[in-house]
């Protein structure tokens, strides 16, 4: 049995496989830096008829994105496990934007004037996250791949003026999708996991 969940945009949201079923929610009207958002995982599991004991793992989207949001989630993760046998795991944000069959480069703010780019083939990452300039973005994107954003508020526009009908828009990261990466693909399940973080940290 598996808990996932994601607070790496604005846009949280839970989910549980049970017995190669996925049940999902979106946790409404909040943002990463929401106090209750564990009471309504909570009342979630509850709903389900799940209990924190009874997990066998429990996912957590490491990003790129909010970082108190997902520090947040992994701590929420850890303290689950705790009181039971879960096994505490993470996956990139970003692969819940990912779809097998196709090349996409999932492209994102990272503020300080950069942005962050990962490059799929499928759900297999071809090229990891790197930083790039703006005058940078375009050479950055292979010709062949579908471009796609967690971040659409702020850089839609400067995505669709540099990518033109490659760049297919803003998309959110859902952990319903993480749970059928994470279902169809354990091998790219990372234990002990971190949130992924781009920049430097400020002196």
């Amino acid at each position: 049995m598996m808990l996932v969940l994601d607070r790496s945009t604005d846009t949280q949201s839970v989910a549980l496989e049970l017995g190669g079923k996925t049940v999902a929610r979106v946790l409404a009207g909040m943002d990463s830096r929401s106090g209750d958002w564990p009471l309504k995982v909570r009342d979630f599991m509850a709903a389900n008829g799940v209990d924190a004991a009874t997990l066998d793992r429990v996912v957590v989207g490491r990003g790129p994105g909010s970082f108190a949001g997902i520090r947040a989630a992994l701590a929420f993760a850890q303290g689950i496990a705790l009181g039971g046998r879960a096994r505490v795991e993470g996956l990139p944000s970003t692969l819940a934007l990912a779809c097998a069959g196709e090349r996409r480069a999932i492209v994102g703010d990272a503020r300080r004037e950069r942005y962050w780019v990962i490059l799929y083939d499928g759900l297999d990452a071809v090229k990891d996250f790197f930083l790039v300039e703006k005058n940078g973005l375009a050479d950055a994107v292979p010709d062949d791949y579908a471009v796609l954003t967690p971040d659409g508020a702020r850089i839609d526009a400067l995505l669709a003026a540099i990518f033109g009908p490659r760049y297919k828009g803003a998309a959110t990261p859902l952990a319903a999708h993480l749970a059928e990466v994470a279902s169809a693909r354990p091998d790219l399940l990372v234990s002990e996991p971190l949130p992924v973080y781009l920049q430097p940290a400020v002196k």
